[in-house]
């Protein structure tokens, strides 16, 4: 029973995580109004958490089935995410370019670049032990 109320727990945490993360990221003005937050001049930051929550909700609904409660999300939800999160960077960075000195570009498209980079080759690694 309690393992059922665990995943029922892990489920719902997973919905709210993930329909938030939608929202902030397909429709941020809107979710940002609809919460009453204050407007922002670039949703940036606000599609990047939109970007995080998603993953964060991947990696619940697939922790739901884990039968070893103590084990956490694991490398797994980390790799989902790195990988939301740095290529949401990384598309704001090719389709909308901010007023960055060229330092600041360089540092982004770096951390971003190597962000992705290694969750990519994490996730490749985690499927070649599992086959």
């Amino acid at each position: 029973m309690k393992d059922l109320h665990r995943r029922r727990l892990l489920a719902l945490a997973s919905v709210i995580n993930i329909v938030l993360g939608v929202c902030l990221l397909a429709i941020p003005g809107q979710t940002i109004r609809f919460f009453g937050l204050p407007e922002v001049d670039t949703y940036f930051y606000v599609t990047v958490l939109g970007a995080v929550l998603l993953g964060i909700g991947i990696a619940l609904w697939i922790e739901r089935r884990n039968e070893d409660r103590w084990r956490g999300l694991g490398l797994f939800g980390a790799v989902i995410i790195n990988i939301l999160g740095a290529g949401t960077v990384l598309v704001w960075l090719l389709v909308d370019p901010f007023n960055l000195p060229m330092h600041g570009y360089v540092v982004l498209w770096a951390v971003a670049l190597t962000v992705l980079g290694t969750g990519i080759v994490e996730l490749v690694a985690m499927m070649r032990r599992s086959v």
